[in-house]
């Protein structure tokens, strides 16, 4: 701290070249105004536009610094996991990022060892279990505008006069599903839809199957077969086996479009071990998001990954980052009510887990909460607890990042 106040910092995201978020100038300038000295990284916000005017003339307390000094302050923000800087923070710093505890036993010991007190944005949630730091709907917009986008390409009678109606799988019926049957149905965009609406051709039909039905292997292959884009909106129970295997990749249509809205990790050097629920397909991020079944990609795969089976894909570990203002402005407002705590609080030993609303959310995103939970000692040594998955859904999804 200096002279008893807390420091903030906020470095920029050195990840991807299509990254472009960084934190905005209305969040920064609230912090100030809470008492906090704020260091923002020079050149933030330069992706969306912004200068570092925009931030420094915020307040007197609001500085333009580098990198190295942003992480050196108590508090540190990011949004995506800072990989590869984690030893820039001091002893004792609290560094606020989508950590994502449950799918990264590695990533908890490190900063166990390394004296970070750690708060996940992706466990910070209510009473009820429900994320508040989140934008789910820019995941499925984003992602399903991206499919169709896709499907323009391996199928051009999509907008011709004789085709038949769009078919539209969605695995999953947590938020994730629910907000990409709502694009599905207006073909991911509201341009796209006026477009073919303005032709009188066939509208969508979305299917959403649960995991009553998604279990069910021969309802699930028949589906696959009539199926023009597959989207995986899933929060599996047991992350060490696929939905879609491999070998039934092959009963889609050559024309249809796998969309992965769970985005989950391959890790196989974890027990039990993480795939993706469609097995075989690769992960995309901001610089590449589409991949044809004869992308390099998928030779990159795991070698004891199967990709025989093979459509397009698209894929993003960052989806709302594919339109970086909107998801930045929505991250700032849910962010702002928690930080205000953290800064107030003049940390995370000030957080009372029976404290106020906002405390125990908080608190409930915390590492020193996470090592209390039943079943920590597994997930330490690799394994993911009942209840818990691998990014961002209820729990968890990429959005995330």
């Amino acid at each position: 701290m200096v002279g008893g106040r807390v420091t903030v910092g906020f470095p920029r995201m050195h990840r991807e070249a299509s990254e472009r978020r960084d934190f905005l100038p209305p969040l920064i300038g609230l912090l100030a105004a809470n008492g906090a000295e704020i260091h923002v990284e020079s050149g933030i916000g330069s992706g969306m536009g912004y200068t570092d005017t925009d931030y420094s003339t915020l307040s007197p307390d609001v500085h333009i610094t580098d990198e190295d000094e942003c992480y050196r302050q108590d508090i540190v923000v990011v949004l995506r996991a800072p990989e590869g800087r984690y030893q820039l923070l001091s002893r004792g710093a609290v560094l606020v990022s989508m950590l994502h505890f449950a799918t990264r036993p590695a990533r908890v010991a490190m900063l166990g060892e390394l004296g970070i007190d750690a708060v996940s944005l992706d466990l910070i949630a209510n009473e009820d279990g429900r994320r508040l730091v989140e934008n789910l709907r820019s995941v499925a917009w984003n992602g399903i505008s991206a499919a169709f986008a896709a499907l323009e390409r391996t199928w051009p009678d999509l907008a011709g006069p004789r085709r038949s109606t769009v078919k539209v799988t969605i695995m999953g019926a947590g938020r994730v599903g629910r907000h990409a049957v709502e694009f599905a149905t207006k073909y991911g965009d509201d341009a796209r839809n006026e477009a073919f609406s303005r032709l009188s051709l066939p509208g969508v039909e979305v299917v959403t199957a649960g995991r009553n039905l998604t279990g069910d292997a021969e309802y699930l292959k028949g589906r696959l077969a009539a199926t023009d884009i597959l989207v995986d909106a899933t929060a599996r129970r047991d992350p060490s086996m696929p939905v879609v295997p491999n070998p039934w990749i092959s009963l889609l249509p050559d024309h249809a479009v796998i969309c992965d809205l769970a985005v989950d990790p391959y890790l196989l050097d974890v027990t039990p071990r993480i795939v993706r629920g469609i097995e075989g397909i690769p992960q995309g991020d901001l610089d590449q998001w589409e991949f044809a079944p004869d992308d390099p990609a998928w030779e990159r795969l795991p070698p004891d990954v199967s990709t025989t089976e093979r459509r397009t894909v698209v894929s993003c570990y960052s989806w709302p980052g594919v339109r970086p203002e909107p998801c930045m402005h929505v991250y700032g407002s849910q962010l702002a009510p928690v930080l205000e705590v953290l800064v107030t609080a003049g940390g995370i030993d000030g957080v009372r887990p029976d404290g106020s609303f906002f405390e125990r959310a908080l608190a409930r995103g915390s590492l020193r909460d996470w090592r209390g939970r039943p079943g920590f000692a597994a997930t330490a040594a690799g394994a993911v607890p009942e209840g818990e998955s691998s990014s961002e859904g209820p729990s968890r999804r990429a959005d995330a990042d």
